[in-house]
Formats: structure tokens, C-alpha cells, sequence
């Protein structure tokens, strides 16, 4: 059952439980950033109303925030010690009338009678993450550009990346401000992980006690570990992303920008890579509008549904398979970036990874709540008028479940 329709359809029991002491609630939420200090504010000052139409607001502005923001409002109803002990009450209600799983943590030892579902999983249906580090995860991070305006922002996004794939234990490294042909380069490099000298001359950067450092003079050792994860912000149209020397005014290779088909295909699986069998995530912050057009289309608010589609498990690993790409936004649409926060999407995929790894999901899981996230946003005061979708496009042939290594 979806979160929303957790908290929809036990209102009534959980507005009336949790009145029991309205200050508690209210200061958990805050602190766990489920609504901001304004909302906080405002809940606080109501006049002239009850403890019970309080919670009802409070309520109903989580309701309102979308399903990631219920999902974290159940979490914390089900985790929180002060609050379960404060509200004992609420444990009959969320796991047992509405047959939600067993809170998150539950003693292993309610669950002697077998192994865990993680445990049960055959070894052919999720991808072994055993090696130390898990990966490699490079970032190519454009910010200035010869014909195209600075993208103010993608320094954090490319902070938050690395704190998030080092803390899933993955070898972060970085590239700054590539020309189409560096990126070219850089990207063939790493998926043969060949001629490393030549990373010298691109600048890498490691992830490393919080912060980038240089590499070392002498080249580095890099192996690939069990998945590889890509990560490009940049400047981009429909299906390209800019090198730093890419020309708004012209399409494709000639304007100096990358098809994004050619980059996954850089790590297709072959006889010799060794990456054929293993997961490769691209994660691509880039607008996908129309080559040419003056004025940039906008998502406007539309109603929506979900696709699923089924895969399949073949004898023999096609060249194509164990890819993930998920992109900022659909073709033919911008995406947003603020200037000093990061943007939409990148910072709606590290704060989703933050939470939902934690709890074993796997990466579709995550970036399903990724969309839902990113699509509720407003880049407008007039609710509706500028909006975002972001989408993946899956060929993972088995579930990819990334686990932390720190924190």
C-alpha cells in the first residue's frame, strides 16, 4: 500500500492519537525536515482552534507534500522511540489495520523462524555487491562554458553525489569542465580503465575527507569493483549533453555535444570488459529541449499515471543489458537547477538514496520516489504552470540494491 493511502485511509485513528501531545509531533517533523520552518511556524500559532484541529492541519500538509514526504511521516510514526512510546497506541494502528510491514526496527528476533526476505533472495535475481570499494562513480561536472551561460548550482550537486556514493561505498571521482572530446576521452578511459595517465591532464579529482583533492602525480590504481556509476551535469537538448565548447546554435557531434546513446554504449557489455554482468548507472542532469528553439518549453501540471513493464532473463547477456539511465527530465523539456542549492532532480536522487538504501530498496524503487519528488515541485508561485519529469529507462537484468559502507 502507498504511504498516502496509509495515512488517507487511518486519518481519523492517527489525528486522534497523536493530539495526545500535538508539541512532540509538531518539533519531530521539523526536525526531520518534513515541513519548513515557515509551515512550523504557522502550525504553531494557530488561534482559536483546538489541539485536534491542529494535528489536522499538520496532517494534511504532509498529505499535501506527496508520497516521499508520507513515506518519511510513517517512518518516523513507526522508528522514533519517543514517539512509539509516547503513542503506543499508533503501533495497532499502522502495522496491523492496514497490514504495513513490521517497522524497521524490529528485533530480528520476532523473525526466528526463518531467514530474512533479503536472505531468501537467490543469488540470480540481485547483484552481488561484495567488493571493497563496491565501485567506481565518476562525475563529469560542466559549470563554465565558451557560448552558454555558467551553470550556477552544479557544485552541489556534484558535492552531494559524492557524499552520498562514498558513504555507499563507492570510489568517487570527479571532472571539471570538459570540452566535448575530454568527456569523450575521459568516459572511454574509465570504461576500459586504459591509458589512466591521460587523467592527469583532465584534473581528477577524488572524493576524500569530505571534500575533492587532486590525484597523485603517478597514475592512479583504479579497479571497477561490482557496478559503475556515471553521473553528468551539464548543459544538454534533446538526447546530447554539452562538452563546455558545445554550441546552443547547433545539433549533435558538429555543435560539440555527446549523444547520450554513445555514452552508455561506451560500456556496452563485451568478452573483454570487465563490467559485462555488472550493474552501470547514468545519472544525467541535463535539459533535453528541442535543438534551436528560442523559448525553452516548461512542463506545465497534468494529471498522470504510472507504466510498468515487464523484462525478461536471458540465456546470454545482451550488449545492451545491465544499464540504468535515469535523466532530469522527458525529452524535449528543460530542466531546473537553482543557483546555489543544486538542482531538482540531483538533489531529489541523493536524498532519496540517502533514505530509501537505508532501508533496502532497490535503485527502481528509489527512483520511482525520485519522479513522484521531482514532479510535485513548482518552479512558479502559480501552482502548475512550471513543472518537471524526470524518468529512467530500465535494463538491469536483476534488482540493484546499493548498501551503505559509512555515515
Amino acid at each position: 500500500m502507498m504511504a498516502t493511502d496509509t495515512i488517507r485511509q487511518n486519518k481519523t485513528a492517527i489525528q486522534e492519537k497523536l493530539s495526545e501531545d500535538y508539541v512532540l509531533i509538531l518539533n519531530k517533523v521539523i526536525e526531520k525536515d518534513l515541513i519548513t520552518k515557515r509551515e512550523y511556524n504557522n502550525l504553531k500559532s494557530i488561534k482559536g482552534e483546538n489541539v485536534e484541529r491542529h494535528v489536522v492541519e499538520l496532517v494534511d500538509k504532509i498529505m499535501n507534500k506527496g508520497e516521499g514526504t508520507c513515506q518519511k511521516f510513517l517512518d518516523l510514526l513507526q522508528t522514533d522511540e519517543e514517539v512509539k512510546s509516547t503513542y503506543p497506541e499508533l503501533k495497532e494502528v499502522l502495522w496491523t489495520n492496514t497490514g504495513l510491514s513490521t517497522p524497521v526496527q524490529a528485533s530480528s528476533a520476532e523473525h526466528s523462524d526463518g531467514p530474512s526476505q533479503e536472505k531468501r533472495l537467490k543469488e540470480d535475481e540481485q547483484y552481488q555487491l561484495n567488493s571493497r570499494p563496491t565501485g567506481l562513480c565518476v562525475i563529469i561536472n560542466n559549470e563554465n562554458f565558451l557560448k552558454m551561460k555558467q551553470r550556477c548550482g552544479t557544485d552541489a550537486d556534484a558535492e552531494s553525489l559524492a557524499k552520498v556514493f562514498s558513504w555507499l561505498g563507492f570510489r568517487v571521482l570527479m571532472c571539471k569542465d570538459q570540452t566535448m572530446d575530454q568527456m569523450d576521452q575521459t568516459l572511454k578511459c574509465f570504461a576500459s580503465l586504459s591509458e589512466l595517465s591521460q587523467l592527469q591532464k583532465f584534473s581528477v579529482k577524488e572524493w576524500s575527507g569530505n571534500k575533492f583533492t587532486d590525484l597523485p602525480v603517478a597514475p592512479p590504481s583504479l579497479t571497477h569493483g561490482d557496478a559503475f556509476i556515471c553521473c553528468i551535469l551539464s548543459h544538454g537538448m534533446s538526447g546530447v549533453v554539452s562538452g563546455t565548447d558545445g554550441d546552443p546554435e547547433v545539433s549533435g557531434i558538429e555543435g560539440k555535444h555527446l549523444f547520450i546513446r554513445n555514452i552508455t554504449r561506451t560500456f556496452k557489455a563485451t568478452d573483454q570488459s570487465a563490467l559485462t554482468g555488472k550493474p552501470k548507472v547514468f545519472l544525467i542532469q541535463a535539459c533535453q529541449a528541442p535543438q534551436g528553439v528560442k523559448e525553452l518549453p516548461k512542463h506545465r501540471g497534468v494529471p498522470s499515471k504510472d507504466l510498468q513493464a515487464d523484462g525478461s532473463h536471458p540465456t546470454y547477456i545482451p550488449e545492451e543489458a545491465d544499464i540504468l539511465v535515469a535523466m532530469a527530465t522527458v525529452d524535449d523539456y528543460v530542466a531546473h537547477r537553482h543557483i546555489i542549492s543544486g538542482s531538482w532532480f540531483i538533489q531529489s536522487v541523493c536524498e532519496q538514496l540517502d533514505w530509501g538504501c537505508q532501508r533496502g530498496d532497490d535503485i527502481t524503487t528509489i527512483l520511482h520516489r525520485v519522479n513522484m519528488d521531482v514532479s510535485e515541485k513548482e518552479g512558479s508561485r502559480q501552482p502548475g504552470e512550471v513543472k518537471q519529469m524526470s524518468e529512467f529507462t530500465v535494463r538491469l537484468r536483476k534488482r540493484l540494491v546499493l548498501t551503505p559502507q559509512q555515515k
